[in-house]
Parts: C-alpha cells; sequence; structure tokens
C-alpha cells in the first residue's frame, strides 16, 4: 500500500511530490497526459507576483506572499531559472490612480517595497509605454520563470527520491477502504493512504468520486496569448500590468526567461475543460488591450499565439482542506497559482501529511544534474562538449541553436520526454521563428531512436497523437 496518491502532475501536483520526497514515505503521482504540466501549468502568464494583489484574509493572499518568498530557493534547488525584472502597474486615468493608491497600501500592509510614479517616470523605465500613462506602481521584486520546467525538475528530483510516476493514467473511480483507498486508472489499482487531489480543472469530479458530489464546480476560464520573437527582448523589461479589475489581472506584457515577450491574456468563462482554441475574437481583444497600454505592438512579430484554461470556482479563492479523511483537495488553484505552488505544497505538507504520518526525513537527498545547454555554453565550453561528444555537435534547431544530444539527453532522463511536445518543453527546439518547421521532422527521428519506436508511433502530444501515417518513398 502507498502512503500517498497525488493526482494531477502539475505544478502543484509535482512540488507536493517533491516535499515528500524529503521525506520517508511511498508516493505515487498519477497523471492523465502523456507528461507532466501538460495544463494550465504550460499555459500561463509566468509570473512569480509579488502578492499584493488578492484580496485581504484570503489563501490566495497568504499563498501569493509566502510562495514568492519560497521562490528564489526553491529554483536554485531546482537548477531552474528565476529572473527577478520587476513589474509596473499602470494608470490612465483618475479612478485607476485611485485603485493604485489602494494597491500601495495592501502591499505597505504586506511588506511588499513598491512606489508610485507618474507617467514621465514609468516611461524613463519602460520606453514604450503610451503616453496615456499618468502613473504606475512599481514594485522590483516581480519576477519571471518558466513555468513547465519548475514541474519537470520537481518531478525529476521527486523521482530520483523514490517517488513514482504513472502517465496515461486517468482516474476513473476511487473507492473508501478501511485504513485509506483505491484508486483506479486506466490500467491501475493502487490501495494509498491518503490521496491529494491537485487535478486542476478536473479536480471537482476528482472529488466527487470520494465526497459523492463535490461541494465546489470548477469552472475553465480561457486565456489566449500571443509570443513575439527573441527580436522584441528590448520592447519591455518589466512586467507591464493594466490595473486589475473584478475579471482579473487583465492583458499583460511580460518578458520571458529566454527573451520572447508574451502578451496576454484575456479571460473568457466557459464550460469546456478541453477546449483550447484560439479564437479571432480573443486574440483580437488581447491586442487591442496591449495597444492601450503600449504605443508600439510589433505584430509583424507574432510567432505564435495559444491559448489556456485557468480552474476557477465561485468562490474566488483557492481550496485547500480535507473534504473526507486523508483525501485531500487542493483545488480551484488559478492565479496566483504558480507564484504560490510553493507555499501550497509547504501547507500540504505541514497540515495534512506530517500530522497523518510518523514520516522521518531522508538521510540521504538525491538532487538532479542540470542538463547542457549549449546555447548558454562559452565558444570554450562548446568546444569540449562537442569533442567529448560530437552529436553536440550536431545543430537540430537553428533558432533556438539545440543539439541532437541537447534532446538525447532529456528524452533519458527520469521525468524524461515521450512527445514532440515533450522535448520542446525541456530543450526548445520549435520555440524559435520557424515554430518548428525545420526541426520537427528531425526531433520526430530522434524520438524513435532513442525510444526505439516506429518513427509513425512517436507522438506530438497527448498519447494518440501521432504525426506520421507510414512510408511513401521506400526505405528511410
Amino acid at each position: 500500500m502507498e502512503d500517498i496518491v497525488i493526482i494531477g502532475g502539475g505544478v502543484i501536483g509535482t512540488l507536493i511530490a517533491y516535499a515528500c520526497s524529503r521525506y520517508n514515505c511511498n508516493v505515487t503521482l498519477i497523471e492523465k497526459e502523456n507528461d507532466v504540466a501538460n495544463s494550465t501549468s504550460m499555459a500561463n502568464s509566468a509570473i512569480i507576483h509579488a502578492g499584493y494583489d488578492p484580496r485581504d484574509n484570503t489563501l490566495k493572499a497568504a499563498m501569493n506572499l509566502r510562495g514568492a518568498q519560497l521562490y528564489p530557493t526553491l529554483c536554485r534547488e531546482l537548477k531552474v531559472d528565476y529572473k527577478q525584472v520587476g513589474s509596473l502597474v499602470v494608470a490612465m486615468n483618475d479612478e485607476q490612480c485611485a485603485a493604485l493608491a489602494e494597491l500601495k497600501a495592501r502591499a505597505d500592509q504586506r511588506g511588499i517595497v513598491v512606489s508610485l510614479i507618474d507617467g514621465d517616470e514609468a516611461r524613463a523605465l519602460e520606453s514604450h509605454l503610451s503616453k496615456r500613462v499618468v502613473q504606475a506602481l512599481f514594485c522590483e521584486s516581480t519576477a519571471i520563470v518558466t513555468p513547465w520546467k519548475i514541474a519537470i525538475a520537481a518531478m525529476e528530483t521527486a523521482m530520483g527520491n523514490g517517488t513514482r510516476l504513472l502517465l496515461n493514467e486517468e482516474v476513473k473511480a476511487i473507492t473508501k477502504l478501511a485504513d485509506g483507498y483505491e484508486v483506479e486508472s486506466a490500467t491501475q489499482k493502487i490501495k494509498t493512504r491518503m490521496v491529494i487531489n491537485c487535478a486542476g480543472l478536473y479536480a471537482d469530479r476528482i472529488s466527487a468520486m470520494v465526497n459523492g458530489q463535490a461541494h465546489f464546480k470548477i469552472n475553465p476560464k480561457k486565456g489566449e496569448y500571443f509570443v513575439l520573437s527573441k527580436r522584441c527582448h528590448e520592447l519591455i523589461k518589466h512586467v507591464l500590468y493594466p490595473v486589475p479589475t473584478a475579471k482579473g489581472k487583465g492583458v499583460l506584457a511580460v518578458p520571458t526567461v529566454h527573451g520572447n515577450v508574451l502578451l496576454g491574456p484575456n479571460a473568457a468563462v466557459h464550460d469546456d475543460c478541453d477546449d483550447v482554441a484560439t479564437t479571432s475574437m480573443g486574440l483580437a481583444e488581447v491586442l487591442e488591450k496591449i495597444s492601450e497600454m503600449l504605443d508600439e505592438v510589433p505584430a509583424s512579430e507574432i510567432i505564435h499565439s495559444f491559448s489556456g484554461n485557468r480552474p476557477t470556482t465561485a468562490e474566488d479563492d483557492f481550496i485547500i482542506e480535507e473534504s473526507c479523511p486523508h483525501f485531500i483537495d487542493v483545488a480551484g488553484i488559478d492565479s496566483p497559482g504558480l507564484a504560490s505552488a510553493p507555499a501550497i505544497a509547504e501547507k500540504v505538507m505541514k497540515e495534512f501529511v506530517l500530522p497523518a504520518f510518523d514520516l522521518q526525513p531522508r538521510s540521504i537527498l538525491k538532487h538532479r544534474q542540470k542538463n547542457v545547454v549549449l546555447s548558454e555554453c562559452s565558444e570554450e565550453e562548446k568546444k569540449q562538449y562537442i569533442a567529448h561528444n560530437p552529436r553536440y555537435g550536431e545543430i537540430i534547431c537553428r533558432c533556438e541553436q539545440v543539439s541532437a544530444q541537447e534532446i538525447i539527453d532529456c528524452i533519458k532522463r527520469s521525468c524524461g520526454a515521450r512527445s514532440v511536445v515533450g522535448v520542446k518543453k525541456r530543450v526548445r527546439p520549435g520555440m524559435g521563428d520557424c515554430q518548428g518547421g525545420f526541426c520537427e521532422p528531425l526531433v520526430v527521428r530522434l524520438l524513435s531512436e532513442t525510444l526505439k519506436i516506429p518513427m509513425e508511433e512517436v507522438d506530438y502530444n497527448q498519447k494518440g497523437s501521432h504525426i506520421l501515417y507510414k512510408m511513401t518513398k521506400g526505405e528511410r
């Protein structure tokens, strides 16, 4: 019998698995997709918000503030990028200026260092800000990360310390037992003492399997985004927010860790958790709203658009509670969920896991080794890697300068890539200007060779999403 089964492999589930792996407990994480971080954790704004936006006396406020404090150490431990870039919330009229004053008062109360600056001072920091901006709230501590890399690194570290990962295993039923639960997935039946429900957009369905009816309902909120090329890396230096409204933080401009610029999201509540299609209306709204904040939006530099769903609830707050003995719901984790994730994992450990089990910290904790990123190496380092292994000299992705060996390594790791998108998330082939037009067939071949499967069986993303059907021109 397992001690803990975690359902859901987004950034919340994987960070809880990472926290559990520090102790001598048996943990299995079950994920219905072909990879961890394949849903909300793959399609969000990638910001570690400072913590002044959530309403007082909410879990969102407490978790965001604590999560932002934990992130620098967490990212060092996981060997993933964390960049403190700062942020500006911009106001364009008296009403919005009053809202900035309220945000500043909230920040002051929470010990977050912010300052109010006028429009000219804001434009001195961000030269492309609209002339309509009359005031801004500057916060130096806002940071950016790559969300899926945090989840992958956390899962990889947890697996190195004994955690089991089951992919392509959608949970079908959960049965109460005298001493715990039996979790039935597509091919498994696992007995466990505790279940932690981190199923994101499907958390209400998982909770209903135990409680008869979930006491909350997940309402998917779709957000659509544009990605600008790295040629726009000087367009903005900080995260730029409009004044937040009841609908959310609004359409943002966000520098990314790798040098692109992210524009979005809009916000549209709908009823289909699986609908991640972009729409002409939604993307037009993003461009319209961002054009109010920036005087120049280089639409010709758009290289990609995408959308993602956030798991909102009517309560408009995180749900972190024991809804049945040893069954923990971690649900409704919408914004600022990424920023709050380490604090949520910490809370789950302190309030539910550690009181339930007699756990001892592991005497030896294994840490992951960061993979080689050739594009970050000096010329001398590149020569050394290529001399040791010529496949480092075989460039597969010209846009992002990714070598064959980097791709092979990311497939072979414990939480390794099993699809084209999985490779893209880990080492970035297909993230550049051509969006995989040149490198994708080569990535398919490397997946085929490394996983020892026919090219026709290589998935694009989800299990069964094959790219190739059959050979048409003779032998390979």
